[in-house]
């Protein structure tokens, strides 16, 4: 799913950490990055990040509840 304008970065890492199962991030190369490492967050979206704004990403997620708790976000914030 592609999610754009991610405003709270904060809140954001919050729902990704809730998920039960695994949150990747795909890069532009198609490499998947595991978004629930913290290792992960900050090296893979420090290029990504301009101005505190998320401007969009490529993410996967595998569980059908992880991926209604990612809509959630996007829809409410």
């Amino acid at each position: 799913m592609k999610v754009s304008n991610i405003k709270d970065v904060d809140k954001f890492f919050e729902v990704v950490d809730s998920c039960t199962g695994k949150v990747e991030l795909v890069t532009g190369e198609g490499d998947r990055l595991n978004l629930k490492s913290k290792l992960s967050q900050y090296v893979s979206l420090a290029n990504i990040f301009s101005n505190g704004e998320i401007p969009e990403l490529e993410i996967v997620a595998y569980e059908k509840e992880d991926i209604e708790k990612l809509m959630n976000f996007m829809i409410n914030g």
